[in-house]
Formats: C-alpha cells, structure tokens, sequence
C-alpha cells in the first residue's frame, strides 16, 4: 500500500544520492572517444526533485542511465545512501533495481504492445514479490488510480491509450515496485504541448504527497523551474552551473544558463527575458574543444578559456558556477 508523504522538508536533508565525478565515455571508429559525461557532480536530497538540463548532446541523458548503471559508467562514484552502486557487482546490482527507477522519454516503445496494461504493471509487482488474485487486481487498480486512470485500463493494450496516458502507465510501473530513486528521462518532450501540462502535475503531485526523490531530465529550463528544487545545467558532458533553482534563476552566473534562459517561455507577459545570442552548433564529444567546452559559442569568452577547464566553484548558498571569467570578477 502506498502511503502519503507527511512531511517534504529538504533543507536538512543528508543526500540520499551524491554522483561524483561520472564520467562516461564510448570507443569511436579509428581508436577515438566519444566524451560523453566529464567529471559530473552533484547530489539528491530525499524527497527533493533535481532538474538536469541541457541542449541535445549535452550528456544528461547518459549521466542518468549510467547513475543506475543501465550503462556501465567509465568511472565515478555514485552513493546511494551511502553504497557506491558503481562498485558493486552485478548481482549485488540487481537488489537495487526496485529502489532505482526510469521513467523513459518515449511512452510508446517504453511499453511492451504485446501486453495489455494488467500484465505490464503484474510484472513490476513480481519484482517486489508475489501477489495473487484479488490482492494482485487491488493492487494494479491502486497504481492506476495514483496515475489518473481506472480500473478498467488494466484490460487494455498500450496502442489504445494517448501518449499522455501511456506516460501515465510508464510512471506507474515505475511506482510499482515503490522506488527510493527515480530518474525521469524528459518524460513529456515526446507530448503534445496541450498534454505535457497535464503529466507535469501529475509528476508534481505524486513527489509531494509520496515525497519521491527524482532527478529531473529536460531541456526545457521552464519545465523544471516548475518542478525542481536544485538545477543542474549541463553542456558537452561537463557541468556549467549548479544550484537551488531559485538562485539559478533569478541569478544565473554563466553565459550558457542565462542563453538557455533566454530562449525558454516566459507564461507572464509583463515579464521579458534578455536574449543572449548562443551562436553556432554544440560541438561534436568526439573532439570537444580545449579548455571551457562552451568557449567556442560563448559571448564572453577570453583567450585564458581555451587553456584552462574551470572548475565548478563554489558562489554562496549552494550555488557553484564553472567559469573563469566568473572566478576573475570575484578575485
């Protein structure tokens, strides 16, 4: 039985996961890297919500997937209450997978067609044990129930439900197996606009009255200024800027989190955001450029930023921003 979070207060929370410096990188052709994730750190809190944002290509995607290893990280660390899920084996790997869970981008491929909504939320509960009959029904229409749909779904297969109601599906089998950790990986980019909304409620409403913790995948900064207490901003595999959304936001320190913020809808119409020009492509991870890996479309770079990688420094109340100009005002 689910029950209600009573409380959501994070503020003296310990971390229930802290990554520190994940890295993951891929063999290309002709003895090349793919520099996917470079030295990425931060930290959850429990009960808190961690948005990790981005352009495409930006390496959120993979830095989530490696946290719970669906891909083997190059190195790291990732303690999950304190055990370093990186260094355990695979069966030690395999009692972790209900406390950690995914909810994916795709609503569609992430369902099996081939079962009917029943069978996809039964095979979550065989994980966390054997329910029989009625107490197994009670269960499924419970988890359908905490999503917004009925009973009556259960009978269904996934090509009869909207993307939004797939989504539904996918957070509850998430919900199943009553996690401690999930990620979830842009859960409403693949949405229509008039849905998104809708999910994004929900997603809000289940973290609070179930006090989950979450890491937040998007690229869409407004989505998780809604949703995230902390904000991790990340570009070509390497964190920018990192923080409590409310000091990111009102005071984002480098130039790629205010460009990204500038492009990102603003529901007030009183309110105007400054464009700042973000020129050209992101560069490819295979060859990243020297030095700060935003020099090359960044408005404010120096010659000092193709020498020196900056280290995501510390600004006051738990703010850090990677930028040497940044370090050079504040000398």
């Amino acid at each position: 039985m689910i029950a209600d979070a009573e409380t959501n207060d994070t503020t003296q929370a310990a971390p229930l996961l802290s990554v520190q410096a994940l890295t993951k990188r891929f063999p290309a052709r002709n003895g090349r890297v793919v520099h996917a994730v470079e030295d990425v750190s931060f930290e959850v809190k429990r009960g808190s919500t961690v948005g990790l944002v981005g352009e495409s290509g930006s390496g959120k995607t993979t830095a989530g997937r490696a946290i719970l290893r669906l891909i083997e990280p190059t190195s790291g660390k990732a303690l999950f209450n304190g055990v370093d899920l990186f260094s355990l084996s695979a069966r030690e790997m395999r009692a972790y997978r209900q406390k950690l869970q995914i909810v994916f981008q795709d609503p569609f491929s992430s369902l099996n067609p081939r079962l009917r909504v029943s069978a996809i939320l039964g095979e979550a509960l065989d994980a966390r044990g054997y329910l029989r009959g009625k107490a197994r029904q009670d269960r499924i229409a419970e988890l359908l129930a905490l999503v917004g749909l009925s009973s009556d779904h259960a009978s269904r297969y996934p090509h009869e439900f909207s993307g939004g109601q797939r989504q539904r599906i996918g957070i509850a089998r998430a919900l199943a197996v009553e996690p401690e950790f999930i990620v979830a990986d842009e859960p409403v980019s693949a949405l229509d606009v008039s849905v998104q909304a809708q999910v994004l409620n929900l997603i809000g409403d289940l973290q609070k009255r179930l006090g989950l913790t979450l890491l937040f995948i998007a690229h869409d900064l407004s989505v998780v200024e809604y949703l995230c207490d902390e904000v991790v901003v990340m570009y070509l595999g390497r964190v920018m800027e990192r923080g409590p959304s409310r000091l990111v936001y009102a005071a984002p320190r480098h130039p790629y989190t205010r460009a990204l913020l500038a492009t990102a809808p603003v529901p007030d119409p009183t309110r105007m955001r400054v464009r700042v020009p973000l020129l050209g492509d992101i560069p490819s991870p295979i060859d990243p450029p020297s030095g700060c890996v935003f020099r090359t479309r960044c408005p404010e770079a120096i010659e000092a930023c193709a020498a020196v990688i900056p280290p995501v420094s510390p600004i006051g109340g738990g703010h850090h921003v990677a930028c040497i100009r940044h370090d050079q005002r504040n000398d």
